[in-house]
C-alpha cells in the first residue's frame, strides 16, 4: 500500500477499515466466523489480501474485540486496534476515531468492508474507488435483485414486491471519513451498514454493481461454497499476495 498523497500534498487519502469483532453466531461455528479456516487460512485474511493488491489505499485498519490477539503476528503496514464495540455501528464509529487518531483527516475517504466477505476481488474495490472518488456523497457495491420478493405474516405470504428498483447491499462502502463519523454518532448504533447511517442524514449514496461472489458468509452452508470458490485457481488470495499489518501503538 502506498501514501497517494506523496505527489499531490492536497489530495484525500483512501483508507480501509474491517470490522472484525463479530461472534458470528448465525454461522454455527465454535468461535468467531472470520477465524474459521476457508482454503487453509483464517477467512479474515483472504480478506485482507484483497485489500492489500489495491496500492491506492493508504492504511487498512481491522478493529477486533477488546483483548483479541488472533492477528498479532501479521506484519506491515496494517493497523489493528481492539476498540470493538457491541454492534458493528459501534465497531466502526470506534475505528473512524481511531484512524483520526493515526492522523486521517475528516476530507479522506474510508472504505468500510465486512471482514466476512472474503470474496472480494481488488477489481471491485477499485471499481468502487473509481466511481466514488469524484462524487459528493460516496457509495457502495450492491447488486440488483434477482429474486422475486416477498413480505410474510405468521409465516404465509403477505405479498409480492416489486423487485426492478431493490438492489442487494454489500460492501465495501466509502465515504468521506467525517460525513460517516457524523452520521453513525447521530444516528447511533441501531443501523446495520454505514449508507443506512447516511440517507439518514438526507444524503443519496451511489449504488456501483458488484458481483453475487461478494456475498457474506453468514450460515453454515456459506463455508461450503466459499471454501470451493477459495479454493479455485481464480478464487485463491495467493494469487492477491500475502496481508501485512503494523501493529496499533
Amino acid at each position: 500500500m502506498t501514501d497517494i498523497s506523496r505527489n499531490s500534498p492536497q489530495a484525500a487519502r483512501l483508507w480501509a477499515l474491517i470490522p472484525c469483532a463479530g461472534s458470528g453466531t448465525r454461522a454455527g461455528s465454535a468461535g468467531p466466523k472470520q477465524y474459521e479456516l476457508l482454503a487453509g487460512q483464517p477467512l479474515v485474511l483472504h480478506t485482507l489480501a484483497a485489500f492489500a493488491a489495491v496500492p491506492r489505499l493508504h492504511r487498512l485498519a481491522v478493529i477486533v474485540a477488546p483483548g483479541d490477539r488472533r492477528l498479532d503476528h501479521l506484519p506491515a503496514p496494517y493497523l489493528i486496534a481492539d476498540c470493538g464495540g457491541a454492534s458493528r455501528a459501534q465497531s466502526v464509529l470506534n475505528g473512524l476515531n481511531f484512524l483520526s487518531q493515526q492522523g486521517a483527516a475528516k476530507q479522506d475517504w474510508v472504505l468500510v468492508h465486512d471482514a466476512a466477505r472474503c470474496l472480494v476481488a481488488p477489481g471491485q474495490i477499485d471499481a468502487l474507488i473509481d466511481a466514488c472518488l469524484g462524487d459528493p456523497v460516496g457509495g457502495l457495491l450492491a447488486q440488483p435483485l434477482a429474486d422475486t420478493l416477498k413480505t410474510e405474516q405468521q409465516g404465509r405470504v403477505a405479498a409480492t414486491l416489486a423487485r426492478h428498483d431493490k438492489w442487494l447491499a454489500q460492501t465495501p462502502q466509502m465515504f468521506r471519513i467525517g460525513m460517516l463519523l457524523q452520521a453513525l454518532q447521530d444516528v447511533g448504533a441501531q443501523v446495520t451498514d454505514e449508507s443506512s447511517a447516511m440517507e439518514a442524514m438526507g444524503w443519496q449514496p451511489l449504488l456501483v454493481a458488484g458481483s453475487a461472489r461478494n456475498f457474506k458468509v453468514t450460515y453454515p452452508e456459506d463455508f461450503a461454497v466459499a471454501e470451493a470458490l477459495l479454493s479455485s485457481p481464480v478464487g485463491s488470495s495467493a494469487a492477491w499476495g500475502e496481508p501485512a499489518r503494523e501493529k496499533a501503538a
